[in-house]
């Protein structure tokens, strides 16, 4: 078992949820499922393993500063897939 990443609200209104990922190595989400489209932008480089149903696990880089949106409705488990903490911020639309 994997330790989770640490979630940390910045904000939730009527419009936004904004979240911060925080990973140790190997850390992971847990699997999930986006209930709005989202835009994930990276704090640090962002080496990760995607988990995702009947594919195997991926392997991904977002680099720091990067940035990626994807729409609603996507379902994975995201892990940290280095040595070194992993940081991103994930922007909900509500």
């Amino acid at each position: 078992m994997r330790d989770a990443a640490v979630a940390t609200q910045m904000i939730d209104d009527d419009r936004v949820r904004v979240t911060r990922f925080d990973f140790e190595p190997g850390a992971e989400t847990g699997w999930h499922t986006h209930g709005y489209d989202y835009v994930i932008t990276a704090v640090t480089d962002c080496h990760m393993a995607l988990e995702e149903p009947g594919c195997d696990t991926r392997q991904v880089l977002v680099p720091a500063g990067d940035s990626y949106r994807r729409m609603r409705g996507i379902e994975h488990n995201v892990i940290n897939d280095s040595d070194a903490k992993m940081s991103f911020v994930e922007v909900e639309l509500k």
